[in-house]
């Protein structure tokens, strides 16, 4: 794996305490107080090096100017495989969730899909290998630590891994603009993941073909669909209260 940064207060927190990748250093703004105090003290708990540098340092380390005052080095971010996502909701004991990305190529966005997935209980996402955003820094950025909670699988071929999915009885529900049902109009209680597309595209017509159902959530105003970060927040959601009401009963 090749050596990567995190950067970010809440990010390198998360890092620290998930224990997962190993940070070789943290890096901190000179004379920084308040908040770098707890990620300076988890550092230091963990054996793991604390050096000072100036702004303009840690703004070349992180390859971005909104690092908080602090980046850590790190080895590259790991991938899981798409066995292993399949293997943690057995062992909850839980109905299988999961979120496959086809092309989102904003690590932005896949930062923020992340920490919505994270939040709502999901047990993965799935992205390609190839034309698609991946566990970068402005991802773990952006995803405010829940990319260091989340496992993530990059498939070469995401039509296989839905393939493979269906195989196992999870049900693939894919988000298009139009023309799909309303959420609340599936059963999204049982084994479901799903499918989101990329930034003006959407979904590819054969990512589109391969789904079991598609879903379009309403829009009353002037504008044709949602950025996909915020698409996936509400068909999250949507699981979450379904599978809410499941239990309550």
């Amino acid at each position: 794996m090749a050596e990567g940064r995190v950067y970010g207060r809440n990010p390198v927190l998360e890092l620290l305490r998930a224990h997962g990748r190993r940070a070789d250093e943290i890096a901190v703004l000179a004379g920084a107080r308040g908040p770098l105090a707890e990620v300076v003290a988890l550092a230091r708990r963990a054996g793991v090096k604390v050096s000072y540098r100036t702004r303009d340092q840690l703004t070349a380390m992180a390859g971005d100017i909104h690092h908080q005052g602090v980046v850590a080095r790190v080895a590259g971010a790991s991938y899981a495989s798409l066995g292993d996502l399949l293997e943690i909701p057995a062992g909850r004991g839980e109905a299988p969730f999961f979120l496959a990305l086809d092309q989102v190529q904003d690590p932005r966005n896949l930062g923020a899909v992340l920490r919505t997935a994270e939040a709502t209980g999901a047990h993965g996402v799935i992205v390609p290998k190839h034309h698609a955003a991946g566990l970068t820094g402005a991802a773990a950025k952006s995803a405010m630590g829940a990319a260091e909670l989340i496992p993530v699988a990059r498939e070469t071929n995401l039509v296989h891994a839905l393939e493979t999915l269906k195989k196992e009885g999870v049900w693939t529900v894919g988000a298009v603009p139009a023309g799909g049902k309303l959420p609340w109009e599936l059963d999204l209680t049982g084994p479901v993941c799903l499918v989101l597309g990329g930034e003006g595209e959407g979904l590819r017509p054969l990512v589109a073909k391969t789904c079991d159902f598609l879903v379009s959530l309403p829009m009353r105003g002037r504008l044709e669909s949602l950025n996909v970060s915020a698409a996936a927040a509400v068909l999250c959601y949507e699981v979450l209260r379904q599978r809410g009401r499941e239990q309550r009963t």
